[in-house]
């Protein structure tokens, strides 16, 4: 199945974007997997240091929409409840598919832990920000990143917030 450009392309501008900015990242190539915990296991790091990314939709009111890219560690899940009261909203909910893969411009599985939209803010864990090293599926099933912490701060530019369940 050919992606749609903008998907095809999500790769090729993250990298750009890395390498614009000096970033140390190596690339990891690997089975095709989207699942967080099977891919942690196939790249060899622990499951902690992955960048669990998930779209959610929060509704701030009866006509305002907003979408936030959370990013969470791997282990971890996305605390709902924690993003609509951060965004003083009156629902929070996982967005659409179809939505989420427009937004993040890659499908679901390999969405990378930045975003190029507007339409689209990204809220990061500090949990996740703890390791040296970041992972994350470079916008496909088959590729990975490892990507030192620092620079994806310095980078990205994540508005830092504690939005993880940790597992009991």
């Amino acid at each position: 199945m050919d992606l749609p450009e903008d998907r095809a392309d999500a790769y090729e501008r993250l990298i750009a974007l890395l390498d614009e900015h000096g970033a140390a990242y190596r690339t990891i190539d690997h089975a095709p997997e989207g699942r967080t915990d099977l891919v942690s296991r196939l790249r060899g790091h622990a499951v902690q240091q992955a960048a669990k990314c998930v779209v959610v939709l929060i509704k701030v009111d009866k006509k305002t929409r907003k979408y936030v890219l959370s990013v969470v560690p791997g282990h971890a899940r996305v605390n709902l409840d924690e993003l609509k009261a951060h965004y003083q909203g009156r629902y929070a909910g996982f967005a659409d598919k179809e939505v989420a893969e427009r937004l993040s411009g890659s499908v679901s599985g390999t969405i990378l832990p930045m975003t190029f939209t507007d339409e689209l803010e990204l809220v990061v864990d500090p949990l996740l920000l703890e390791h040296e090293e970041i992972f994350f599926n470079a916008a496909r099933l088959d590729r990975s990143l490892a990507l030192a912490t620092e620079d994806y701060r310095r980078i990205a530019r994540p508005r830092v917030h504690s939005i993880a369940t940790l597992p009991s």
